[in-house]
């Protein structure tokens, strides 16, 4: 990690402003999206006491979780494939009980199949459109802005042309227990 550096013109002032805030050009808004929803999944994944995987090539599907357990019926270890999804369109805190989330033809199809030997859900992120605003830290806690939701898709028809709109449960919020719930309907040979 690379530590910031004072500025050699302003003895003993540290980084000026403006060094600091050229800092957020380097990548692409999107690809920082990204970057923030894998952090999401990975603090998720610790708190439910879940391993994670990241299958290469991904052929659709973004992560894989596992979690072992005595309770789980169907196997030692039961495994669920994700497909992660980050927006800054839907506002945070979507009025409603779901909101809106168009996919290519082609994903929906991969995330709909059924039947499957490994069930797969969706975890959609929303986030502020500024960057600035996506974390807050303090000496107790780290924020992160705004939330996941999940859903399973399994058996959704498609019905557009190109890309059909689905919609997002807001009620699913994806945190440690909603993981917890989907391995444990899964290890008892389940769905999501």
């Amino acid at each position: 990690m690379a530590l910031a550096q004072p500025d050699p013109a302003s003895p003993g002032r540290g980084l000026l402003p403006e060094r600091v805030t050229g800092l957020r050009d380097g990548l692409a808004t999107t690809a920082c999206m990204e970057t923030l929803q894998v952090g999401y999944l990975h603090a998720v994944a610790a708190a439910a006491g879940c391993s994670l995987a990241q299958p290469f090539p991904d052929n659709g599907v973004d992560w894989h979780l596992s979690h072992s357990g005595p309770g789980h019926l169907v196997d030692d270890e039961v495994t669920i494939k994700v497909q992660l999804k980050c927006t800054y369109q839907v506002p945070p805190r979507p009025a409603g009980p779901t909101f809106a989330l168009t996919l290519d033809n082609e994903h929906l199809m991969k995330l709909a199949r059924t039947p499957v030997a490994v069930h797969k859900i969706l975890v959609v992120m929303l986030v502020p459109r500024s960057r600035d605003a996506w974390l807050s830290a303090g000496h107790d806690r780290l924020a992160v802005r705004h939330c996941c939701y999940w859903t399973n898709l399994a058996g959704h028809p498609v019905t557009g042309r190109r890309r059909t709109t689905v919609r997002i449960p807001t009620a699913r919020i994806f945190d440690d227990r909603a993981l917890r719930g989907i391995m444990a309907r899964v290890g008892l040979g389940g769905t999501p």
